[in-house]
């Protein structure tokens, strides 16, 4: 692609996207009563939604993007708002459990291509050595959205019909094709990145390590994220409306803390920034665990959770594009399922000391655990990397 001057309205209108992005995946959670209500069905099964808008990231990401590999990124970002818009408005007509599962399946499709082409359209639109900030602008649409979107969504679905959250979330996207049409510049394909295949990107082996390392790592966010409202009302012994307080804490962290991991990934390499993001995120978790029984302190670490959690997102997008040299659409997008594969697997290994009778706190051990395995792995990647780097070196002086 071609270099471009910093563009702040094609930026903007990624971090449109975003929000609506953010708005939809999250929205759902907390109006799950009135869907399983009106639809007549349970709330387990009303979260089989989530599950299923989750499969369609996972599914759509290297899907797409593998497809629209030769379409200019200004026409793909635009089909997939148009895919992202249409699907989202039907949802919320949707008259039973069966329809609304599979429209929010198609709804997720968009999701990781959206954002994996996004961010490599972000580093191009920004100045040299400005792509962390300019992708961390990007992301900021998915914070805003926590703070601002689905708050508002969740009110207007409990007060309203549930259905009125998925119209808004299709409002947001025409805004989002107005506005990636408006001001998102043409930017050309190169040569060399059309002719990278699907399968030549696929072999990479440092990308994979990297999809894995995401997966594991920020697994660990969410084993904590999917259990804070039983932290905060059956642990730390808070009434049912703080809960919507500490999400909007955790969502103004998750905004302080995206941009504070674009500057950490200037200050130090992608991958150290992730080092540090979940070093500290694995001991603040452990804490979290030992004093969840103080409300005070717990809706602190809240927002601190938050704000670490999204130090990560930058950096690990940013390690992605580098080592996905001619393929970095397909690895950015890849690594936008394996974000959507550590919240169900995050979840669900959370679950289990819970399932066997060990309290809701172990969710933070859980957590922890799964953030300082992400370390050991981006650990091993170091490793491996300098491993690579002196044995190149030693050809080269024996050349």
């Amino acid at each position: 692609m071609e270099k471009l001057k910093t563009n702040k309205k094609a930026l903007f209108a990624l971090a449109i996207g975003g929000f609506g992005i953010g708005l939809t995946e999250f929205v759902i959670m907390g109006i799950l009563t009135e869907v399983s209500g009106s639809l007549g069905i349970t709330i387990p099964q009303a979260g089989h939604f989530i599950a299923a808008y989750a499969l369609g990231v996972v599914v759509g990401a290297p899907l797409l993007t593998g497809f629209g590999s030769k379409l200019s990124p200004k026409k793909m970002l635009f089909l997939l708002m148009i895919w992202f818009t249409v699907f989202n408005t039907l949802s919320g007509l949707a008259t039973g459990y069966t329809s609304l599962l599979f429209l929010r399946f198609l709804s997720g499709i968009p999701h990781g291509a959206f954002f994996g082409i996004g961010a490599v359209v972000a580093t191009k639109l920004a100045k040299k050595g400005k792509g962390a900030q300019a992708i961390s602008i990007m992301f900021s649409g998915l914070t805003v959205a926590n703070v601002i979107g689905v708050p508002i969504g969740t009110y207007l679905g409990q007060q309203f019909s549930w259905s009125v959250s998925f119209y808004l979330v299709g409002l947001v996207g025409l805004l989002a094709l107005g506005s990636i049409y408006l001001w998102m510049p043409q930017i050309k394909v190169e040569e060399r990145e059309e002719k990278v295949t699907v399968s030549q990107g696929l072999k990479n082996s440092e990308l994979w390590a990297l999809i894995a390392l995401t997966t594991i790592g920020t697994g660990g966010f969410f084993a904590w994220y999917s259990y804070v409202a039983p932290l905060i009302t059956d642990v730390a012994g808070l009434p049912n409306h703080f809960v919507g307080y500490a999400m909007m804490l955790a969502g103004l962290g998750m905004v302080a803390g995206n941009f504070l991991g674009a500057k950490m990934a200037e200050w130090f390499s992608p991958l150290k920034a992730v080092i540090i993001s979940l070093s500290v995120m694995c001991g603040i978790l452990l804490l979290n665990m030992m004093v969840a029984t103080n409300p005070y302190l717990l809706m602190v670490l809240t927002f601190v959770i938050g704000a670490i959690s999204f130090t990560v997102a930058t950096p690990i997008q940013m390690a992605i594009i580098n080592t996905s040299k001619g393929s970095e659409m397909l690895g950015s997008s890849m690594n936008q399922s394996a974000f959507n594969m550590g919240n169900a697997s995050g979840a669900y290994l959370a679950g289990l000391p819970i399932a066997f009778g060990y309290g809701i706190v172990y969710s933070s051990l859980v957590g922890a655990i799964l953030a300082f395995s992400g370390v050991a792995i981006a650990v091993g990647i170091l490793i491996v990397r300098k491993r690579k780097e002196s044995k190149y070196r030693k050809m080269a002086m024996g050349c």
